[in-house]
């Protein structure tokens, strides 16, 4: 065929090919499968590359069963995917969790007589340690450094992060020894990714002996090291000591972000010290960072902390007049600042007041509110907020079901109680020891101690192992109504379901019996108690 010809025929869909590869990025999803099918549908069939440019920009948007589908189009029309293709196939069933699918790919290129490269490899070890199969990211990075395969930096890191937000920072310290002899250095990513992960496992120990390791092999840190480091300090309370890595940062000329201030500001919030954590945002304020809502956020926790709710509505109302825009967390935090002060009414207006911004309230919001209202006794309005989460697909959690579940034993609706601790049951919800403990406990003030038995050997019976202090609300009512015999029965009980009596159990005991002139009874529990070293 002779050129002029070819030249021809290529003429008449230059201008598509060049649109479809130079604007396939800017494409939405419907533009970009659209300009597939015309492309799948032309003859001669439009080089391969365009197809991958398209597959691309549907990746970047995170339409990975899309991608997946028109891929399979162009097998079924004949077309033979190239490597890039088959990397993005990798991509995509990496990102939705097919792990076995992006293998059964890789193993389609290896058939095919491509070579992979690191990008692919990299794609896998993602894959799999999203998928948590550490074990096997690591068997197959034995595997490829076996066939010969190299490896880089992006591929080490990736192996490393996953290593580390798995806990196994161990196993990432001895793999960035490993790979020193594979004639790749280590970088200050990995370092800082393991530094990271040390640190929010509170090894403050081994962050730092690891820092030192980097200073020594002249590895300079980044803001990221710092960040982490700092925020290792702040959750082991050595507040002192994160300020004094952020003097560091500026000994190196480093700049600290958002993030690193927020850390401190957090940290202080945490300690009760606001007028420290004031100073740390006017010290971000003078670097040139601009608190974000989270840094408020923080603050306005902190205030509800140390009971300072008039301050926590100041700086609720600040942020919008600078331009920040509060989100949920801030309104929860507002709203569970005012339903502690029992402001109920003034926290039901915010909680409109968001929805009305299109702000959805979350769980937390919802429980905040609900807690305060079976605090102040309106038990009516806490179903009507139940009924909103479920309608709203955020059904109540444990915690919400266990303030209801004390407003109304405390209000003297026991039977209702009742009702709903069976609900709950049935509903499979968790149920914990502070959920028991509260039903008993009502129980047992409102006089119903056959009942309250009743849901203790329930509880019994079916595993649920209760701790000292519903044994304690128990055994306090049993002999109130004269019952020691069940009381001591209880006691023995306990140490069956290895829960050990503490001084709270043998006092209630011992002065019941004193009141009931069993002095013998009551002196054998005290010398038990001295004995177990618990007076």
């Amino acid at each position: 065929m002779s050129l002029s010809i070819l030249r021809f025929r290529f003429s008449k869909f230059l201008p598509f090919y060049a649109n479809a590869s130079f604007h396939s990025q800017s494409l939405n999803h419907d533009d970009a499968v659209a300009s597939f099918n015309r492309m799948l549908h032309m003859h001669p069939s439009p080089p391969i590359f365009h197809f991958g440019h398209i597959l691309g920009s549907l990746v970047k948007m995170k339409h990975y069963p899309t991608a997946i589908s028109l891929s399979k189009q162009l097998e079924f029309k004949g077309i033979t995917p190239n490597i890039v293709i088959l990397s993005i196939l990798i991509n995509c069933f990496c990102h939705l969790g097919h792990i076995n699918f992006a293998f059964s790919v890789f193993g389609k290129i290896l058939k095919m007589g491509y070579k992979p490269d690191a990008i692919t490899h990299t794609t896998l070890i993602k894959g799999l340690c999203f998928c948590g199969q550490l074990r096997k990211a690591l068997h197959f990075h034995d595997c490829l450094k076996a066939q010969g395969f190299q490896l880089d930096h992006v591929s080490y890191g990736t192996l490393i992060n996953g290593l580390c937000k798995s806990g196994e920072t161990k196993a990432a310290i001895q793999l960035l020894k490993r790979i020193e002899g594979h004639s790749i250095k280590p970088n200050v990513i990995m370092y800082s990714t393991i530094i990271d992960g040390l640190c929010k496992n509170k090894l403050l120990a081994d962050a730092c002996n690891l820092y030192s390791e980097m200073l020594v092999k002249k590895i300079s840190p980044d803001v990221v090291t710092f960040s982490s480091l700092m925020y290792g300090f702040s959750i082991m309370g050595h507040f002192k000591e994160a300020i004094a890595f952020l003097n560091d940062m500026k000994l190196k000329n480093i700049n600290p972000d958002i993030y690193t201030f927020n850390i401190l500001v957090d940290a202080s919030c945490k300690e009760g010290k606001i007028k420290e954590a004031k100073i740390v945002i006017a010290s971000m304020v003078k670097a040139g960072v601009e608190p974000n809502v989270i840094t408020y956020n923080t603050l306005m926790d902190g205030y509800c902390m140390v009971n300072e709710v008039k301050k926590v509505k100041h700086v609720f109302n600040s942020m919008s007049q600078i331009g920040v825009a509060p989100d949920v967390y801030s309104y929860t935090i507002m709203i569970d600042g005012l339903c502690k002060k029992k402001m109920i009414d003034e926290a039901i207006n915010l909680f409109e007041r968001m929805q009305c911004k299109n702000i959805i309230p979350n769980t937390v919001t919802y429980t905040s509110l609900i807690d305060g209202l079976c605090k102040s006794g309106r038990i009516v309005d806490v179903w009507n907020l139940i009924d909103e989460m479920h309608d709203r697909g955020q059904p109540a959690n444990i915690i919400t079901y266990s303030s209801l579940l004390d407003a109304l034993c405390k209000n003297g609706h026991l039977d209702r109680a009742i009702e709903l601790f069976k609900k709950m049951i049935s509903w499979r919800i968790q149920l914990d020891k502070y959920t028991y403990t509260i039903l008993i406990d009502g129980l047992c003030k409102g006089g119903r101690i056959e009942k309250s038995q009743e849901v203790f050997q329930y509880l019994l019976t079916k595993g649920h192992h209760l701790n000292v202090s519903t044994y304690n609300v128990m055994i306090n009512a049993l002999c109130k109504v004269g019952l020691f015999d069940e009381a001591l029965a209880l006691l023995s009980i306990m140490e069956d379901n290895d829960c050990m009596p503490d001084a709270i159990t043998f006092e209630i005991i011992i002065s019941f019996l004193f009141e009931k002139d069993e002095n013998d009874k009551a002196e054998e529990l005290l010398r038990e108690m001295i004995a177990r070293s618990l007076l």
